[in-house]
């Protein structure tokens, strides 16, 4: 039985809530993302493919559409399997995190609550830019890995940082 006073197996026990907490938002993210992903780029899970999505991204600014989507989409798939295995985990969630603001710029005159408004959008890139912050707790692949073992806030910081630049670029130049 354990003593009252006894905090390090309560830690144990909270780290391990803390692990399997952060495997369950990495994976609901990794997978919504690398579905949708996915969608775009290959039409699969009933998603529209590189050319109607190329025409949807032409309409909204982005041009070439086919390229865009391409980078958009790769982006969600890449950074969303990251997320899932636990690789990279800042990258990753930078990825989705820089996706999801022009996935909001496109959508924000819909208002936020509106039927096409952007709640969506801004939770998963609330929830990435988080993974991206804590890292991928012990069951991931980043922990195996020497550098990222020992997540640091600033690699997270430093990742979103980039994210952020990169969203902004392609606002800058979305028609």
């Amino acid at each position: 039985m354990m003593s009252p006073l006894d905090t390090s197996a309560r830690h144990e026990s909270s780290l391990h809530g803390f692990d399997v907490g952060l495997l369950v938002l990495r994976l609901a993210v990794g997978l919504t993302m690398a579905v949708h992903g996915t969608q775009k780029l290959f039409g699969w899970f009933g998603g529209p493919g590189l050319d109607a999505s190329g025409k949807f991204f032409e309409m909204s600014g982005y041009s070439p559409g086919r390229t865009m989507v391409a980078i958009a989409s790769l982006s969600e798939l890449l950074g969303g399997l990251g997320l899932v295995l636990g690789l990279l985990t800042p990258l990753a969630g930078a990825a989705i995190f820089g996706t999801m603001i022009n996935a909001l710029a496109v959508k924000w005159d819909g208002g936020f609550f509106a039927p096409e408004g952007v709640e969506y959008e801004m939770v998963l890139a609330t929830a990435a830019a988080a993974l991206a912050l804590t890292g991928p707790g012990r069951y991931a692949i980043d922990h195996f890995l020497p550098v990222l073992r020992a997540h640091r806030l600033v690699y997270g910081v430093i990742a979103l940082v980039i994210g952020a630049v990169a969203a902004a670029v392609l606002l800058l130049i979305r028609n």
